[in-house]
């Protein structure tokens, strides 16, 4: 039982990493925005691919020891590249005339960044349940009361940063809360 439910931490940590859920989210508002989507596609290149492959590139290189950067003095890095690329992604999807929600998302998406950015310099919070705290609260200003039903999501993907030693429980609800307050403010402010 001990393997099935590491097994399953595993799976969800990694089915719900950041990177996987801020694609997903810039795709379902570029499409809910633009009609067609498109505009969900560089978006996510530059707030999710071009950061990822940022980071897979430190751990193919022995910089960095996991994808997932637990080490919290290694994250400066890499979150500073992942503002300067989701920066750049907004200021160009800003003058190609990208929908304006989908333009808030990422600026909403830059001050989680800077948040998180800063809070890393003296402790660590969940990336992980920050993001999906933050997708929740953008679900639900898109989409209206039934991305409630995206709710639960939050609290497994704690569980599985627990589960996995990842994390504390502090840094879990820390993660959730900021990443939601900071979602839920900016992002309908700017939309």
């Amino acid at each position: 039982m001990l393997r099935v439910r590491n097994r399953l931490a595993r799976l969800v940590t990694e089915v719900f990493a950041p990177a996987v859920l801020v694609a997903a989210l810039l795709l379902l508002v570029g499409w809910q925005a633009g009609g067609s989507g498109w505009w969900g596609v560089p978006a996510a290149v530059f707030a999710a691919g071009i950061p990822m492959a940022y980071v897979v590139r430190g751990v193919r290189r022995g910089r960095l020891g996991d994808h997932h950067i637990p080490d919290r003095k290694l994250r400066r890095g890499p979150l500073l590249f992942g503002a300067a690329s989701s920066l750049v992604g907004t200021a160009l999807l800003a003058v190609l005339g990208a929908p304006r929600e989908l333009v808030a998302l990422l600026a909403a998406g830059l001050t989680g960044l800077f948040v998180f950015a800063v809070v890393t310099l003296f402790w660590k919070m969940s990336f992980h349940t920050g993001v999906a705290a933050g997708t929740v609260a953008v679900l639900i200003a898109v989409y209206g009361p039934w991305a409630w039903l995206a709710a639960p999501l939050v609290p497994l993907i704690g569980w599985s940063r627990l589960r996995l030693s990842a994390h504390t429980a502090p840094q879990v609800i820390a993660g959730a809360l900021v990443g939601a307050a900071v979602a839920g403010t900016v992002f309908p402010v700017l939309r």
